[in-house]
């Protein structure tokens, strides 16, 4: 159900090189939560680093949205870069079983293995 890799770069650099190719893929990112430092604002005792990258690539977004409009609750993607136990790492919840598990439309299951294909691929060149 995740994909996730472990990466030999800083948090910093792995977030810079992942928002870096998220642009390349034709994917936008729409907004980046930074959710340690927004747990730590909050009087949160919390160590890691987090940030997390919603990205959408529009055309596949129509295509689900025209298909099953419920889904507008699982889209956009999400791509987590963050700090465990000293590493960092990039990963993601992968869309392929997630909308399999939501519908069984052949359409949008071929459409969840092109945007998995994707993202894979923008997670392998930010690590």
């Amino acid at each position: 159900m995740y994909y996730t890799v472990t990466s030999d770069k800083t948090f910093e650099q792995a977030a810079t090189d992942l928002e870096a190719a998220v642009k390349r893929h034709e994917f936008g990112v729409l907004h980046i939560h930074d959710l340690g430092n927004t747990l730590r604002s909050k009087g949160v005792d919390f160590a890691e680093n987090c940030r997390v990258f919603e990205v959408c690539n529009p055309k596949q977004a129509a295509k689900v949205l025209g298909t099953d409009m419920r889904l507008n609750m699982a889209l956009p993607c999400r791509i987590s870069v963050y700090t465990e136990r000293g590493k960092t790492m990039i990963g993601m919840i992968r869309p392929e079983p997630m909308l399999a598990a939501l519908s069984t439309d052949p359409t949008l299951v071929m459409i969840a293995q092109e945007v998995e294909s994707k993202t894979k691929q923008m997670i392998d060149e930010a690590k």
